[in-house]
């Protein structure tokens, strides 16, 4: 894909991608859907972190597509996961960027998670023993 047109039209939006120094782990319901030490974190304008997991470090055997996706202007187009649990089914709680501009190609095929929207899902930083 080309570049965003998301940055062209507004350059003064910042989205900075750093990785994240450490391990980090996605729970759902208490359940590990994610861990990896290869861990991008996404900063945007006017959004909370998010944390981009590669799909080898996530439980795909946990997720299934949901009908939602998404454009966004910076990023590119983004589809929807939900989540299965033990305890259910979480509903987009997930998305990938599958096809994104040339300025955030690094998050392509990476897993985000909300866990500002439902208390099920929680991002937590994993300790060193």
């Amino acid at each position: 894909m080309e570049k965003s047109p998301g940055h062209r039209k507004w350059p003064d939006h910042t989205v900075d991608e750093e990785h994240f120094d450490g391990e980090m782990r996605v729970l759902a319901n208490g359940e590990v859907i994610a861990d990896s030490r290869d861990v991008i974190e996404l900063i945007e304008d006017g959004h909370p972190d998010r944390y981009d997991f590669p799909r080898s470090d996530v439980d795909m055997n946990k997720l299934e597509n949901a009908e939602r996706s998404t454009e966004c202007p910076f990023k590119g187009t983004g589809r929807y996961f939900n989540v299965k649990s033990d305890e259910g089914r979480l509903k987009e709680v997930a998305w990938s960027y599958e096809d994104t501009y040339e300025e955030h190609r690094a998050l392509e095929d990476r897993i985000a998670f909300h866990d500002e929207e439902t208390e099920a899902i929680e991002l937590a930083p994993v300790s060193a023993a």
